[in-house]
């Protein structure tokens, strides 16, 4: 549905510095892709790109089989149709009431004003709102302006919606619900959706991928699970940590400890099976936790624990485990999985 193709991007105001220096990535039809990232490492202006608002310095950005920059006006004005954006700060008209707000775009595409009565309806009760619609945005919370945001975009029927740090200006209640309903969005209407946001957290509830971008480049980009759990970029390790803290047990984390040190990866069922212990009485091995998580990725449980593992036969107890299913990685060197 989306891709770059070595796509570059240069302010002449922002001195040459190259706001995306060489991106490229792809988005399918139909998935959720997080491009998560600092101030300054060019999430929005990769964001810009995707429905036309800026144009690359290099390289080819496609949208549904367009090629973005080489779309006259008319084709611009076609393809903002089939690609919504909802923002940060909401951007709603002060003066227009929620209805008014959602039925703007429809008018500016020219529906006839019953077909735009009926669509509107439509729209405020699938985010929830019908009870609002004569409210103005200034006697809304900040979560209810948001799904007047996501009616707005969705007026005209895209295939793609852009989020632009949508969850950043919501307390996390709200953030939960906002993300629950583009999620929901993505399932029930096939929508493919990018959502680009600093949080890492919001890429674990709710992306099937993510890109990391760091002064303008992708250093890392997959499934989420595989970013999350085993990150390969000081970058993404970093946003790691911010959501989860650090897992503990590492090498230069000043543990001194005897013994094997490993760090396990379970993932869906095998997180909650018993399997440690029943390793360790079946290979006679005695473990020390040093550190350790449990969490969701998505409808996904994980669980991911640092341990020292000594005596006993160590090295059947690491094919014990995994044979059942768990990744280990040996953090004193190499890797088994």
């Amino acid at each position: 549905m989306i891709s770059f193709d070595a796509v570059s991007k240069t302010y002449a105001q922002g001195g040459g510095r190259a706001a995306l220096d060489g991106v490229a990535l792809s988005v399918a039809a139909g998935e959720v892709f997080g491009v998560i990232g600092a101030s300054g490492a060019g999430k929005s202006t990769l964001i810009r790109l995707i429905n036309g608002l800026e144009t690359p310095s290099a390289g080819t950005v496609r949208v549904d089989g367009d090629d973005v920059a080489a779309l006259d006006v008319d084709g611009l004005r076609d393809l903002r149709r089939r690609v919504g954006m909802i923002f940060q700060h909401f951007n709603l008209l002060s003066s227009k009431t929620v209805a008014g707000n959602v039925a703007f775009p429809l008018k500016l595409a020219g529906m006839p004003r019953e077909a735009v009565k009926r669509r509107t309806a439509e729209l405020l009760d699938r985010v929830g709102l019908s009870e609002l619609a004569g409210r103005y945005p200034a006697q809304l919370s900040g979560g209810q302006k948001q799904r007047v945001g996501v009616a707005r975009a969705l007026a005209t029927g895209p295939k793609v919606l852009l989020c632009d740090e949508a969850t950043s200006a919501l307390d996390p209640e709200t953030t939960e619900q906002i993300l629950e309903l583009i999620s929901g969005l993505n399932r029930e209407l096939g929508l493919t959706i990018v959502l680009i946001t600093h949080e890492m957290d919001v890429v674990r509830r709710v992306c099937d991928r993510v890109a990391v971008l760091e002064a303008g480049k992708v250093v890392e980009i997959g499934a989420v699970e595989d970013v999350f759990l085993h990150p390969q970029s000081p970058t993404a390790r970093r946003f790691v940590r911010e959501v989860d803290g650090p897992l503990g047990g590492e090498p230069g984390e000043g543990a001194a400890v005897d013994g094997r040190l490993v760090r396990l990866t379970f993932r869906g069922d095998a997180t909650y099976r018993p399997i440690l212990g029943a390793v360790a009485r079946e290979t006679g091995v005695d473990y020390s936790i040093l550190g350790g998580r449990i969490h969701r990725l998505r409808d996904t449980p994980y669980g991911q624990l640092t341990l020292s593992l000594t005596g006993g036969d160590v090295a059947a107890a690491i094919a014990r485990l995994t044979a059942e299913g768990v990744r280990v990685d040996l953090l004193d060197g190499g890797a088994a999985r």
